[in-house]
């Protein structure tokens, strides 16, 4: 492998030969010198080429995003990007560009960037723009915080299928494929695979999968498939310690992203986070006059003001809405002993949005049958499931999460496409 220099660190290099590789992000050509932008994933720098250099005519015929590597003295120049640049000794040309870009990488100034539905179709282009390439590697930041959480705990990495025999939850929402000679269903969530691990003595397990919902939606916050975080935990009390874990896993992630990004207005939020059981946010929201369209579920509406409340009342950006009504519970959560309408249920908000689901599970198996009957559901077909619970299982719990609506929240961005490295969605399936 040729040693190149990253742009970033091209400074300690200053009055020497060095090597860079990238993109033509940026070319001027004039009658006797020509000055080039080159980029990679750290940075800009530019070169310059004068007329008396053997490689003038190379970058003479070079169009943008072409992708060279470049050998030259590195020279300080307080007027170039990053106050150095390069004279080159050599320009090998990698890669030759189309000269018409069918989106922009460097937008003119004052210009609109292009619709979103156009840079999906060339998202390999669009994502050269350091500042949707930044989105990942925010991304990869926060799943370090999360990973360091896990791994200080004793978690254990589970890699689940992605093809079942029955679908994870209740509801519709489920893509059905030909599995050979019967019909199998894409998962809507490892759930029942992470319960499996309970009962195999894991005690602590997470997971990192692809996650698959055949929802008719058009909203930012809404993809076919998103790739999903889920955590599971034996011998917990109640639904407050799975809360307890997930505060730690953020705290941990936003940390993470907080040292790394100092640039950014990233809030390490308190523990523990404010949490408001469904019936009492009802109330609030009624006082604050937001209309309710469903007694038992928030509406965005609602998920907004809940937490616009929040933000004035306790300065954080967070809240778990606790103990769901069991119409919006699914069968395996498990129940308040005090009150069998409620399920021992939480959803986490982060600024106005949804991003969490978690539950303790119902464990006993004649209770889990009886609530999987409740909701109209076939036991001959869930008895791979409930066979777990035959043999002894421990009190457990467990969450499942989407980290792109936390990116997308993180950065502000509009949409949870745009956080989403490839989006897949009602009407997209490319590239």
């Amino acid at each position: 492998m040729i040693k190149a220099t990253h742009i970033k660190n091209i400074g300690s290099e200053a009055g020497k030969s060095a090597t860079i590789q990238g993109f033509v992000q940026a070319l001027r050509v004039q009658s006797k010198i020509i000055f080039m932008n080159v980029r990679d994933i750290t940075g800009v720098l530019q070169a310059v080429v004068t007329i008396d250099n053997p490689n003038f005519e190379t970058a003479k015929g070079l169009s943008l995003e072409s992708v060279v590597r470049i050998t030259g003295t590195v020279v300080e120049a307080a007027q170039a990007p990053g106050g150095f640049e390069m004279q080159p000794e050599s320009i090998e040309v990698l890669s030759v560009s189309a000269p018409e870009l069918p989106i922009p990488v460097v937008s003119q100034k004052g210009g609109e960037e292009t619709e979103a539905p156009i840079r999906l179709d060339y998202r390999w282009i669009d994502l050269r723009k350091p500042e949707k390439a930044k989105i990942f590697k925010v991304w990869t930041e926060f799943e370090k915080g999360w990973r360091k959480y896990w791994s200080d705990n004793d978690f254990i990495q589970l890699y689940p299928p992605a093809f079942m025999s029955t679908p994870s939850e209740t509801g519709a929402e489920v893509f059905e494929v030909n599995y050979f000679d019967r019909k199998a269903y894409l998962a809507q969530s490892p759930q029942f695979y992470k319960q499996m691990a309970m009962a195999s003595g894991l005690e602590r397990v997470f997971m990192v999968s692809p996650v698959f919902r055949a929802e008719l939606s058009f909203t930012t916050r809404h993809l076919t498939e998103f790739t999903g975080w889920d955590f599971e935990m034996s011998y917990i009390e109640s639904h407050h310690d799975v809360m307890d874990a997930e505060e730690g896993m953020i705290v941990e992630g936003l940390k993470q992203v907080k040292a790394t990004f100092p640039e950014l207005d990233i809030t390490v939020p308190a523990q523990p986070f404010p949490r408001i059981p469904m019936a009492k946010a009802k109330e609030i929201l009624k006082s604050l006059d937001i209309p309710s369209p469903e007694e038992h579920d928030l509406s965005p509406e609602e998920e907004r003001a809940i937490s616009e409340y929040v933000k004035k009342e306790f300065d954080h950006e967070f809240v778990f809405i606790t103990d769901y009504h069991k119409s919006k519970s699914a069968f395996y959560h498990m129940r308040h002993e005090d009150d069998n309408d409620r399920s021992k249920r939480a959803d986490l908000l982060y600024k106005g949005i949804e991003v969490t689901t978690l539950a303790q599970r119902e464990h006993r198996i004649d209770i889990l049958e009886k609530q999987a009957l409740e909701k109209g559901m076939d036991l001959e077909a869930l008895k791979d499931y409930l066979n777990f619970f035959r043999y002894g299982v421990p009190p457990h719990g467990g969450a499942g999460i989407g980290p792109g609506r936390f990116i997308m929240k993180i950065l502000d961005l509009p949409n949870v496409r745009e956080a989403t490295y490839l989006p897949r969605d009602v009407k997209r399936l490319n590239p």
